[in-house]
């Protein structure tokens, strides 16, 4: 009797493990479907077909987490908003045509530009560069004192220590001011952040929320998706945007990086009210709710600085950072300075950074020195070589640990925002960069830079090859994890 039921057990075992080999068999056709139809790139494509049918069991889920590069559900709310959503988004262009900025010496150039921003160029800013945490802060500080109406504040990553208590402290004042106080954060970048922090805010009255990337059935398991802008907008007239996030070590507090090299900038003008309605689609995602905002564009007591904000993120049509780089690159005739913490480009980024060192334009790419992530860190040495043939620089910052994101073409164009030089950034993370075509703003960004290359060291084209051979192979390896770094 034991022993037939010994063999029956075995054999259920058996069937057991048949039912879930095929079943992950199935699915990983399945996938390899969804991904022929979705993923953007051929390389991506390939790759995962490939997996997904020979190795299903890794594949499999690794594909549903990490292979997915569209935010469906994003694109499906904004589709399915009542009519008082997309009026406001039509009452927005309404406001800010009149600025609409059309003296351009390349108006082809601008042309993609804003149709990839889905916003005009506007003139009539003031921009402030503002230079590392403290200059930074206490703008925003100062911005959120002087709020009268409301706060759109919005970051990655926000902790409970002596940044992030001072900004808890400063927006319950103004709630308990009258003022309405809208917080959106990243529940990947943030989460570390305790209830206790989140508890308070809320009831002080801050309607705080985060971004909710899994919400849906379908989205149960898009957490590769980040929302890695950081904005603030006080009553519609002035927006801050730039690479800072909330914690100490935005101050230069950390211990191990010591000086953290980062830049924002502060927008009073038109152009905060584009920066506006990124937040409230970001918000309405989120929460599902319609935010009561002032739309009235109004130009800036000082400064006529045209300004193109450019929201992009896996919810576009288009690979909107992605583009925008690239085009910035093909545009550029004199230089083209980039400025990025985490540069892992594809294969077309670099291919047009090459081109461009060849066609004489120069080319000069500022990295830190001193990584936060080790992937990162060497993937970047595999571009080392290539790139010091066709007159490509490279600058490592060594003060510290650089976390701007900072762009000049030639002697008009600039930007900075919070897009890096890497798939994340081009395809995986909602991002925003304020772009200005004003000569004597980037003049100030050029300083900017020149400071920064003097603290830097400019990178030999060799430095690879005197590396040890497990430093090169983990070079290559770490090249090709670099669509998911």
């Amino acid at each position: 009797m034991n022993s037939v039921l010994k063999r029956l057990s075995k054999k259920k075992r058996r069937t057991i493990k048949v039912v879930v080999v095929l079943a992950f068999h199935v699915l990983g056709l399945v996938s390899s479907v969804d991904a022929l139809m979705s993923t953007r790139t051929i390389q991506g494509t390939i790759a995962w077909v490939v997996s997904l049918n020979t190795f299903p069991y890794l594949a499999v889920p690794g594909y549903w987490i990490f292979g997915r590069t569209r935010f469906n559900g994003y694109v499906t709310a904004w589709q399915a908003s009542d009519k008082e959503v997309q009026y406001i988004a039509t009452t927005m262009l309404e406001e800010i045509e009149p600025f609409r900025f059309s003296q351009f010496e390349k108006p082809e150039a601008a042309r993609a530009a804003e149709l990839l921003a889905k916003t005009p160029v506007l003139y009539g800013n003031d921009v402030e560069l503002l230079i590392d945490g403290d200059a930074t802060f206490t703008s925003i500080f100062e911005g959120i004192e002087a709020a009268k109406e409301y706060i759109l504040f919005q970051f990655y990553i926000v902790k409970d220590d002596g940044l992030g208590r001072k900004v808890k402290e400063r927006l319950i004042a103004k709630r308990r001011d009258g003022v309405r106080v809208y917080f959106l954060y990243d529940e990947v970048g943030s989460h570390r952040l305790p209830d206790e922090y989140k508890n308070e805010l809320r009831a002080a009255g801050v309607e705080m929320y985060n971004f909710h990337t899994r919400k849906g059935p379908r989205n149960r398991f898009q957490v590769n998706f980040r929302n890695h802008r950081k904005i603030v907008v006080v009553d519609g007239d002035i927006a801050w945007i730039g690479g800072h996030n909330i914690g100490d070590e935005y101050l230069g507090k950390d211990p191990k990086f010591g000086h953290w090299r980062d830049t924002h900038v502060r927008i009073e003008g038109p152009a905060a009210i584009a920066a506006q309605l990124s937040f409230f689609d970001d918000w309405h995602w989120a929460t599902n709710n319609v935010l009561d905002l002032d739309w009235t564009a109004r130009r800036a007591e000082a400064g006529n600085v045209p300004v193109l904000i450019i929201a992009s993120g896996p919810a576009d049509e288009l690979e909107t950072a992605h583009l925008m780089f690239i085009h910035a690159i093909n545009t550029a005739q004199e230089r083209i300075w980039i400025s990025s913490p985490y540069f892992v480009p594809d294969e077309a980024v670099m291919s047009a950074l090459q081109l461009a060192g060849l066609r004489g334009v120069d080319v000069r790419i500022l990295i830190p020195d001193n990584p936060d992530q080790l992937m990162v860190y060497l993937a970047a040495f595999s571009y080392f070589d290539d790139a010091a043939v066709t007159g490509v620089k490279f600058y490592k910052y060594t003060e510290g640990f650089l976390h701007q994101k900072a762009l000049i073409v030639d002697d008009l164009v600039s930007s900075v925002g919070t897009a890096n030089f890497d798939n994340r950034s081009f395809r995986l993370n909602f991002e925003i960069t304020a772009m200005f075509a004003d000569p004597d703003f980037t003049a100030q960004v050029e300083r900017m830079f020149e400071e920064d290359f003097s603290n830097s060291r400019m990178v030999e084209g060799d430095e690879l090859d005197k590396k040890s051979l497990l430093f090169k192979i983990g070079v290559r390896l770490a090249r090709l994890t670099s669509p998911v770094l």
